[in-house]
């Protein structure tokens, strides 16, 4: 690089640094504002962000107050601190339900919940409560260009409450509680019907009744037999194709054996 090139653009960013430091540290509220509008639009938005929580107060019920705290939402949002941008995007549409920016303010309220729930292994709270904020978004704004976003992001966060069920009663399985396990899931095919999983939930829930059945003391056994052959027949009438029929065709045979076993002896 030139060496004067270099030496004017250094001049550029310490008059720069100055002028915010100026701002920043006088007690004129206009030119914070100014400021803050331009820093906003550079997408500088930790130094406009700092600008705005200075003035915000000092603006309520003036003219400018509308730009100001839609600005300091954003900043706080674009700088991922979703869950103190969430709080004053949802400040902002109770203030200006009419104003423009109201529809994406309430939009990315919502979306800043999403960013805030964890990974399925972890408790659902916040998944819960981001769920419950984008459907209430979708109800107030049905014809909204961010419609189609929303969607999928229930459908992800859906997704993680179905996974989350599914590895409880798996984990039932893995634990040997098999009762739990078969109970589990018919719980999670209850809730979640349309589920992505119930496949492998079919056959997860014959699993673990058929080891239920094979360990059960022998006036417990034959109910429960038959109980998981029940199982069986669903998860071959639903999915005769699945991955798990090898496996579950051997066991229903030994269900078979079991149970002739047990009436020969009767």
């Amino acid at each position: 690089m030139n060496r004067g090139i270099y030496i004017l653009l250094i001049s550029i960013l310490f008059a720069s640094c100055s002028n915010y430091q100026k701002v920043f540290k006088s007690e004129e509220t206009a030119p914070k504002f100014e400021l803050a509008t331009k820093l906003f639009e550079e997408e500088k938005w930790s130094k406009s962000l700092k600008l705005c929580d200075q003035i915000l107060q000092k603006y309520r019920g003036k003219p400018q107050a509308e730009k100001l705290t839609y600005m300091h939402a954003m900043c706080s949002y674009q700088l991922k601190d979703y869950y103190i941008a969430s709080y004053h995007l949802d400040k902002f549409t109770d203030i200006y339900p009419k104003s423009e920016k109201a529809e994406e303010a309430s939009f990315l309220s919502a979306k800043g919940f999403y960013f805030g729930s964890p990974v399925y292994s972890k408790e659902q709270k916040e998944t819960v409560e981001a769920i419950e904020k984008l459907q209430l978004f979708v109800n107030a704004y049905p014809n909204s260009q961010y419609l189609s976003e929303a969607n999928t992001l229930v459908k992800e966060l859906d997704f993680k409450l179905e996974k989350k069920a599914f590895e409880i009663a798996k984990q039932y399985d893995l634990i040997k509680d098999y009762k739990a396990s078969v109970k589990s899931f018919n719980n999670f095919l209850l809730e979640f019907p349309g589920t992505t999983l119930r496949g492998e939930a079919f056959y997860y829930r014959f699993d673990a009744a058929f080891n239920l059945a094979t360990l059960s003391v022998n006036y417990l056994k034959e109910d429960r037999i038959k109980e998981a052959k029940g199982y069986y027949n669903a998860l071959l009438k639903s999915y005769p194709d699945s991955k798990y029929m090898e496996d579950a065709n051997l066991k229903k045979a030994q269900l078979e054996q079991e149970l002739n076993t047990l009436t020969t002896k009767s």
